[in-house]
């Protein structure tokens, strides 16, 4: 079978899609609430579902398009899979080292400049760090960086690899 551009992009969208099925059955069908971090992977995820939609749709002829929207989904997943992995260092930290628990981010949005509220979330918080829901002994945070890296593959394969001229 012959991977050529548009299907690569229709994986990326549907692992999107699985991926936010997933989240949104633990948070409304678990009842697990999403920390800040959650909520910022999920961000990355969404965005990068929607330019590898946009590259479905519009199926570039030109590499300079097909690499374009790689490089801006790789961007996208980069960032969930960063968030993710600096929530799994949070959640390694020792007990005394864990960040205190913050005001919600509906609340820091409301009150903050979006740069604040990117460093004050990136910092992490005590609700960050608490392990609430594990696989075969591993976090969610845990999955979610090995999902997103595994994307993360994807779309950098996507960027790098050599199309017919």
């Amino acid at each position: 079978m012959r991977w050529n551009y548009r299907l690569v992009s229709a994986v990326l969208v549907l692992t999107s899609i699985i991926g936010l099925a997933f989240a949104l059955y633990l948070e409304h069908v678990q009842g697990l609430e999403p920390c800040p971090l959650c909520i910022f992977q999920r961000i990355g995820l969404i965005g990068m579902g929607l330019i590898a939609l946009v590259a479905f749709i519009h199926n570039p002829i030109s590499n300079f398009f097909k690499r374009f929207y790689a490089l801006l989904a790789t961007l996208a997943i980069g960032w969930s899979a960063g968030v993710a992995a600096r929530h799994v260092w949070l959640q390694h930290l020792p007990p005394d080292q864990v960040p205190s628990c913050g005001p919600g981010l509906d609340y820091l949005v409301d009150v903050l400049p979006m740069r604040a509220v990117l460093q004050q979330v990136l910092s992490g918080s005590g609700e960050c760090a608490m392990v609430d829901w594990s696989f075969l002994g591993q976090s969610l945070p845990v999955w979610s960086l090995i999902y997103f890296s595994l994307i993360l593959v994807i779309c950098l394969w996507q960027l790098f690899r050599k199309y017919p001229a």
